[in-house]
């Protein structure tokens, strides 16, 4: 009988894949399986010293960095995260996190992870977003990692003015020193691995991992949805 009307409300409201708009089949959720498989994959999972990891070259010490697809404009990439970072929908953070993980679980360097860190937002844009999109994409990570989530010892102590519109070194100049740690002993020696949505730049990921750094001898990686 339940199945019954399951079957009948999926044919009145029948669900759709987010990003393509065809029905999902039985076992697929926000986003369908073909559409997954044509998100432009980095595997940079599996390669040390990839251009991600060379943009933190010089700049802050890291052990490594990896993003699971390339950012490309009026593509699905795109439109994926504007849906988890403005259109609230948080299962699509999860499922894209969840297949971050799967990648992770394919490198050794990252099978020591102590726990997973988001990058912060500031309380204010927190309660005026309802989420932290960083946050979900690790609760999708964890998932997959069984590895704890952390987001009480690293926090944003400034609010500074959206980076969208930046450049480079505005971008850098306005993410510098805005972030703290609460307590030293959280990270100590540890190895976090510290979750966000996209880089760009780096300039925000790089001021966390100065934050840590500055605090405590502890090892940081870094995991993004995806790299523009």
């Amino acid at each position: 009988m339940i199945s019954w009307v399951e079957n009948l409300i999926q044919i009145i409201y029948p669900n759709l894949c987010l990003v393509c708009s065809d029905p999902l089949v039985s076992g697929e959720k926000d986003v369908c399986n073909i559409c997954q498989s044509n998100l432009p994959y980095t595997n940079y999972h599996l390669q040390s010293g990839n251009l991600m990891e060379q943009r933190f070259w010089g700049k802050v010490e890291i052990e490594r960095a990896t993003a699971l697809f390339f950012y490309q404009k009026e593509t699905s990439t795109q439109k994926l995260l504007e849906l988890l970072k403005y259109k609230g929908e948080q299962g699509v953070g999860e499922l894209l996190g969840r297949l971050l993980g799967v990648s992770l679980l394919q490198s050794t360097d990252f099978k020591d992870i102590d726990m997973l860190v988001p990058v912060p937002l500031h309380p204010n844009k927190l309660k005026k977003r309802g989420y932290n999109q960083s946050e979900v994409i690790c609760r999708g990570i964890g998932f997959i990692l069984q590895k704890p989530l952390n987001t009480s010892c690293l926090y944003r102590a400034i609010e500074n003015p959206t980076q969208t519109k930046k450049g480079v070194y505005e971008r850098w100049e306005n993410a510098a020193g805005i972030f703290a740690v609460k307590d030293e002993a959280c990270f100590a020696e540890k190895h976090i691995l510290l979750v966000d949505d996209v880089l760009t730049t780096g300039s925000t990921v790089e001021a966390c991992v100065q934050a840590v750094k500055q605090a405590c001898d502890t090892r940081v990686s870094i995991a993004t949805l995806a790299i523009a």
